[in-house]
């Protein structure tokens, strides 16, 4: 059977105001660069989306709007048939995007120098919001030998019983590592957290981005003990690419949570959704199911078309084998380069504009994360460049 939809296709970005191409010289000082940075697809949305955003549009009136009984059922069609649980809407608050929701819950479920832990290397707003919200960041470093990472669970425990840490933000899958945490990781986190009274506060954003030889798990599936302090994350901004709209949906089994999250939410002067945002929930969860099994398939071919190239072209350099999320994260410390030099090949000459190691924390300076949300001649294109960049060096010779 023939694939239906055509993600080879190059869609131009520039000139829409776009932040991963349009931005270029802002943020680094040139325009010429190719952009593998932000966690953003280059794929349009099928018709059958499009038709129902158009629909909405030609109403021509875009009031205040609240989630009805379509937006429910589509987040529970999605979750239930795809990750295995149910959607209960007295469990859910609408957000606008998911650090939005994450920032809340910091402020919800905490106080000014609380102590809340992540596992770096990871997403970077997970550290912002703990620490302009005047909280203590604490890290559990993840564990990495042979290319892979573990979680060091005598340290994440340590660290919370030291720190008395008070909210653990979770990044399942990890961005940028690619773990698909297995169900014996998350219980062991959900058990010493129990143990601790500490909220696990989810980021299962990337949930639909799953390899072969990988499932993911969320916590909503594990015995119910785990919902008492537990704090969900859901969106389909990475799935479909609709950040734009900023959907996120925030599930929280216990209701004294839930009260203190929607306090907060509230303190914002946060009410109601985007309406586009809601529109893109019903559509793209009762609409997209096909379109993201080819997606997923065509990005793991991109992902497996890298992991050839590194190792035929970059033989000091380690491919992190990802278990889930469209990112690959590729370790270059066996070349010796400096971080100011390894800044200096993929910007200056390799022109390429990647999310640097640094920004997820200081031990992955010679890292870096490349989005390969994109079609194939893009991928090809960006390791080329790589190439003839790395191959003007002493140091790789």
């Amino acid at each position: 059977m023939g694939k239906k939809y055509n993600f080879d296709q190059i869609v131009n970005r520039r000139g829409t105001s776009c932040l991963k191409y349009d931005f270029g010289m802002k943020r680094k000082g040139r325009d010429d660069l190719l952009p593998l940075w932000v966690a953003d697809m280059d794929f349009a949305l099928p018709q059958e989306i499009l038709d129902d955003f158009h629909k909405r549009i030609d109403c021509g009136i875009f009031g205040y709007t609240d989630p009805d009984a379509e937006y429910y059922a589509a987040l529970d069609q999605w979750f239930s048939e795809h990750h295995g649980y149910h959607v209960d809407p007295e469990m859910v608050t609408v957000g606008c995007g998911v650090v939005y929701g994450l920032a809340t819950g910091v402020k919800a479920f905490t106080k000014e120098g609380d102590g809340i832990l992540i596992q770096q290397p990871v997403y970077y707003p997970f550290r912002e919001v703990i620490e302009d919200n005047g909280r203590n960041f604490i890290n559990n470093q993840l564990h990495y030998e042979n290319g892979k990472y573990t979680i060091d669970f005598e340290d994440f425990e340590k660290k919370i019983i030291e720190n008395h840490v008070k909210v653990f933000i979770l990044c399942n899958p990890h961005n940028p590592v690619g773990r698909v945490w297995t169900k014996e990781e998350l219980e062991k986190l959900g058990d010493i957290c129990l143990a601790h009274d500490v909220v696990i506060m989810d980021d299962e954003i990337h949930c639909d981005f799953v390899y072969e030889g990988h499932k993911f798990t969320s916590f909503m599936t594990l015995d119910p003990k785990y919902q008492a302090n537990l704090v969900l994350y859901t969106s389909p901004s990475k799935t479909f690419n609709v950040a734009g709209f900023q959907p996120a949906n925030v599930i929280i089994p216990n209701a004294e949570l839930r009260a203190k999250y929607r306090y907060a939410n509230a303190g914002a002067g946060y009410s109601q959704g985007n309406i586009m945002g809601m529109v893109a929930v019903k559509s793209c969860y009762t609409k997209g199911d096909q379109w993201v099994k080819e997606l997923v398939e065509y990005i793991a071919g991109n992902i497996a078309y890298v992991k050839e190239f590194v190792a035929a072209n970059f033989p000091k350099a380690t491919f992190v084998e990802p278990e889930g999320t469209y990112l690959v994260w590729i370790d270059f410390s066996a070349y010796g380069f400096t971080d100011e030099e390894l800044e200096h090949i993929m910007v200056e000459e390799a022109k390429l504009w990647l999310d640097s190691g640094k920004v997820f924390g200081p031990a992955t300076a010679q890292f870096e994360r490349f989005n390969l949300a994109c079609p194939r001649s893009t991928v090809e294109q960006a390791f080329r460049q790589l190439k003839e960049a790395m191959d003007q060096h002493q140091k790789w010779n």
